[in-house]
């Protein structure tokens, strides 16, 4: 499903197939292990089946840039425990940005120190019928490709794309709302040119500043559109769609020439699919196409993300990645690889760039110290928005405003209602336009509803999906943020083990029963 590490990853022992856990964590995310590590401190029996070959999902895959706006004290829990690990491995008390490799280590022990059981590389079975074995509207079962079958009580989906909620039977959504559909201003279409952007408070930034003609041959339409542009007659703000907001991968660069491996120009290169980037150069924008962040430690390392008109995201080429098959996810990730890569080359090689950015790009490669068994290229593609529940409570732009506030909350939400570019489309005078950006910051830190973590009354009973949860896309935005799904992952588990308890449907749990066993793991639940 992802590109992963297979060296060095435990893999799956057959597992005895009368051994019924009370909870089944099926995810390679940070939602994961916190899940796990809080079930196995109530003495529960658990295990976490991981589609992947290492631990914590993008925390652990080249995202050290942690997004929570400076608000440290909206997470307790074991994502703070997390974090004070990750500073603690620096010899500090407070660290936003660190390394991939201390993220993984500070995982491997937490998971070791805990006693959960990690099994890696197995994958859910898909096909119709095989993959969820269903009592009801209980799961009973998972079976995974390797025709290993794991039962439990409870279950909790924590991957980043929601295939056992899916494979499950409960309702879902890929894609935008209408504007209208939760009366949200901020949902649906949003397009760059729009003045004034008030769906963007951050001036021009992410955006086309400069005229860029969209055209094979410039001038001449009839000659075609440059890759991954869009025609779309009538495109208007606040229309919905089943797109989805660009991915790529958070490379981590360095300068260090002791660990640098230099970027190279990758096979599959095509100098058209980074004509548009170069025409935004030739048009006079000398803007840095990156948002370059040190990390921690000796100071040659940064996070390398997308910013800027063009830059390392690929708007357009993930639309189908929620739903797709296992191989076609691995062809729209080795698509993002080369683009990422043929961009670093681009940036370091061509005459066009603008000198002072040639050279800054040029100093940086791939670090020999991370990602060490994939060539220093990460593990796992960012992907910043998939499937997402629709159930009895859908966290929405207003509940990120303040202006709804739900009465159940298991955790805090409090980044940028941000989404990266859906698309690159032609204007009406013949211009290529970003579409799709957002951001507006919250007021104040918001709860994110318990209900928005479970399926809908009359679906699944003994299922939880911390990661894709119901949110829209507007909120779902600002919600997607590594600590937010550490803490969640937290949540849902103990949400497992008090439905376990009172023996009933995670539907019928008691809130105020939770709100104690949540309060008790310094979970933090209000502003």
């Amino acid at each position: 499903m992802l590109a992963c590490a297979l060296t060095g990853a435990l893999s799956a022992a057959t597992p005895d197939a009368s051994v019924v856990h009370d909870l089944v964590i099926y995810g390679d995310s940070s939602a994961a292990i916190t899940a796990a590590i809080a079930a196995k401190r109530e003495g529960r029996s658990v295990i976490v089946v991981n589609p992947t070959g290492f631990p914590g999902g993008m925390s652990s895959s080249g995202l050290g840039a942690t997004d929570f706006l400076g608000k440290r004290a909206t997470f307790g829990g074991i994502a703070s425990e997390f974090y004070d690990a990750i500073a603690a491995a620096y010899g500090a008390t407070y660290i936003r940005s660190f390394e991939p490799h201390v993220g993984r280590r500070v995982f491997e022990k937490m998971i070791a120190d805990a006693g959960v059981k990690v099994v890696y590389n197995e994958r859910l079975d898909r096909r119709p019928g095989r993959g969820v074995t269903m009592d009801g509207k209980r799961i009973t079962a998972i079976t995974t490709l390797s025709g290993r079958t794991y039962r439990g009580k409870m279950f909790i989906d924590a991957t980043y794309v929601g295939d056992l909620l899916a494979a499950a039977g409960v309702t879902y959504t890929v894609g935008r709302e209408s504007e209208q559909q939760y009366g949200e201003t901020l949902a649906g279409v949003r397009r760059g040119d729009t003045q004034p952007r008030v769906h963007y408070t951050q001036k021009d930034k992410d955006h086309f500043i400069k005229k860029v003609d969209p055209y094979v041959v410039p001038g001449r339409p009839e000659s075609g559109l440059l890759p991954r542009i869009q025609r779309i007659p009538g495109l208007a703000n606040g229309q919905g769609d089943r797109k989805i907001q660009a991915f790529n991968y958070r490379v981590c660069l360095t300068k260090d020439p002791a660990l640098r491996i230099p970027i190279e120009k990758p096979a599959g290169y095509r100098e058209i699919d980074h004509e548009l980037l170069l025409r935004n150069f030739d048009a006079g924008d000398d803007r840095l196409p990156a948002l370059v962040e040190p990390l921690a430690g000796k100071g040659s390392k940064v996070d390398w993300n997308n910013m800027h008109a063009i830059g390392s995201d690929l708007p357009g080429a993930n639309w189908d990645y929620p739903e797709a098959s296992y191989e076609r996810r691995r062809e729209i990730e080795r698509e993002h690889e080369t683009y990422i890569r043929g961009f670093l080359w681009t940036l370091s090689n061509s005459p066009r760039v603008p000198e002072k950015i040639r050279s800054q790009a040029a100093a940086y490669g791939l670090s020999k110290d991370e990602f060490t068994d994939n060539g220093g290229w990460p593990w796992m593609i960012y992907i910043r928005e998939a499937r997402r529940m629709v159930t009895d409570y859908v966290m929405t732009q207003h509940d990120c405003e303040g202006k709804r506030a739900a009465p159940d909350p298991v955790g805090l939400g409090s980044f940028g209602m941000d989404s990266h570019n859906v698309q690159i489309f032609v204007d009406e005078q013949g211009h290529a336009q970003g579409e799709g950006t957002i951001w507006r910051v919250p007021p104040k830190p918001y709860g994110i509803s318990y209900r928005s973590i479970i399926p809908r009354r009359g679906e699944c009973e003994n299922l939880l999906s911390p990661v894709c949860l119901a949110a829209t896309h507007v909120a779902h935005g600002s919600i997607r943020m590594e600590p937010v799904f550490m803490t969640l992952g937290q949540s849902a588990a103990l949400a497992a083990g008090a439905a376990l308890d009172a023996k009933v449907g995670v539907q019928d749990l008691a809130y105020p029963l939770l709100r104690e066993r949540l309060v008790a793991a310094k979970q933090v639940l209000a502003p």
